[in-house]
This record gives structure tokens, sequence and C-alpha cells, in this order.
């Protein structure tokens, strides 16, 4: 019981981590240009995570041949993917709104899940995903009515949908690699994919260019993501999952929302209106009724 409350809080810490990520991230676009700005966070990240996948996974963290073409996928969709239309819908939309829609990553992976793979939603699965759903498209259109029928909605907004999409198409393509390896060498690989895969589009964005006028702030952005957000978040997240069951440990992803939002008034001066206070709501509750029904397939942050 005393090992549970532990994990529950480490839990708690490695949420506000999460959240914390669209905050930094928020800060190190307006130094760092998008791809940039993910190549240096799994630069760090990966230099940081794979010895430690070696230590801990001595006998078995080599890769067999014909996992390459599955391992490579997984990095190009779930961590280039996702992380670089991340950090692009962050130039143009709020921490507070991509957070939110962030959150509705286990809803997604549900739909994903049911066409890859035949998991069976169920009217009740179903309803929560149309809950959660709802929350989306008020957080989108703020509320306004005519920004719905215009298709209007801010360009950021459909870019971290996109990125949502990527991130739930690489927690059920994971799947089909989970019985080999740990969910620690299927993330380093991962990270390390991503890694090679930006150099070409970092190299695009001129980094002497702009290097030398990055700020401590800027550099503090990158490694907060690095470090907390990537490595910690990460290695806590399958800590929980070995002691405490996925299911549980996925409940917790419902806090992120929530810490987006008091982080993101706190340190970006982030409005909080009532409209994204409503939404927030709307996306938790849709997101927990879901993770209380889900089965097989998880996603993360």
């Amino acid at each position: 019981m005393k090992n549970e409350k532990k994990i529950y809080m480490l839990m708690i810490l490695c949420t506000l981590f999460w959240a914390g990520a669209f905050v930094a991230g928020k800060i190190g676009v307006k130094e760092f240009p998008p791809f940039s700005l993910a190549f240096f966070r799994f630069l760090f990240a990966t230099a940081v995570i794979f010895p430690i996948m070696i230590r801990y996974e001595e006998k078995n963290w080599r890769l067999k041949k014909s996992d390459f073409p599955i391992m490579l996928i997984l990095g190009i969709v779930g961590m280039f993917g996702y992380h670089a239309l991340f950090f692009t819908a962050l130039k143009y939309t709020s921490a507070i709104n991509s957070a939110m829609i962030g959150a509705t990553n286990p809803m997604i992976t549900s739909i994903i899940a049911s066409l890859i793979i035949g998991e069976r939603l169920g009217i009740k699965r179903f309803s929560a995903i149309l809950l959660a759903f709802s929350g989306v498209v008020l957080t989108i259109s703020d509320g306004q009515l005519h920004t719905i029928r215009s298709i209007d909605f801010n360009i950021g907004d459909i870019i971290m949908l996109c990125a949502v999409l990527c991130w739930a198409a690489y927690s059920v393509i994971s799947k089909k690699v989970m019985p080999k390896y740990s969910p620690l060498i299927i993330t380093s690989y991962s990270f390390l994919v991503c890694l090679i895969a930006l150099i070409p589009f970092t190299l695009l964005e001129r980094p002497m260019n702009y290097l030398p006028n990055v700020t401590w702030k800027g550099w503090a952005s990158v490694l907060y993501m690095s470090i907390f957000a990537s490595v910690i978040g990460y290695l806590v997240q399958q800590i929980s999952i070995k002691a405490i069951g996925p299911s549980k440990t996925m409940s917790f992803i419902n806090l992120v929302p929530l810490f987006s939002i008091i982080l993101s008034s706190l340190i970006l001066k982030e409005t909080v209106t009532s409209i994204k206070i409503i939404s927030g709501i709307i996306i938790i509750w849709g997101v927990y009724l879901n993770s209380k029904l889900k089965i097989e397939i998880k996603s993360s942050i």
C-alpha cells in the first residue's frame, strides 16, 4: 500500500512534468524553429536514455534486423511526426489549447485501435469519445458557433490534432513489438530514429543563424523537455505500469490539461476564459470515462 502511494505521487509529479512541456514548448518556439527545437530536445534526451537502456537491458537492447522497419515507422510516426507537428502548432495556438487537444490521445487511440486491430469500442466508450471530442470542438472554436459553421479554426489547433493522430498511431503500432521488447527499448530507439530524421530538416533551418541569439530561457526550455518531460516522464510511466498496471497509470493523464491551465496562466499569463474551463472539464471527464473502459491499447504524452 505504501509503495502504491509512492507510485501515485510519482505519477502526479510526472503529469506535472508533461503539463510543463506545453509551457516550455511555447517558450522554446520563440527562439528555435520547430524542427530545431525538436532536434535539440531529442539530442539531449537520447544521450541520457540510451545509456540507461543499455544499463538495464544489457542482454536484450540490441535489435533484430527483422524489427528495424517497425522501429523506423515508430520513430518517424510517433516521435518525429508528433513532435514536429506539436512544436509547429505551438507557434499558432496557446499552450492551454494544445494541452486540451493533446488530452484526447486515449480517445483517438481507441478509434484507431478499433480500425486497425479490431478493438471493440462499445456504446459506453463511443459515448465517452464523443463527449471528449465535443470538448475539443469547444476549445478549437472558442465557443463561437459561427467559427464552427465557417470551419474558420485556429490553424495551430488543427495541427495539434494531427499531432495527436500521429501519437495515437504510434501507440497502436508499438503493440506489435511490445512482446519482443520492453517499453524502455522501444522508446529509446524511437528517440534515436526521430533524432536522425530531424537532422536534414534542422540543417534547412540554418542553425548558425539563430543559435548565437538563443537565450538561457530557450536552452532551459529544451533541457526541461529533454530531461523532465521525456526521460523522467517516460521512465516513471513505465515503472508505474509495472507496479499498478496500465489502466490506473493512464488515468493520471487526465491531470495534464488541469496542470497546463494552471502553469500557462501563471508562467505565460495566458487568459483562462470560462469557455476554456468548461471545455477542459468536458475533455477531462470524457478522457476519464474512456480510461476506465479501456482494455488493451494505451497511449502516452
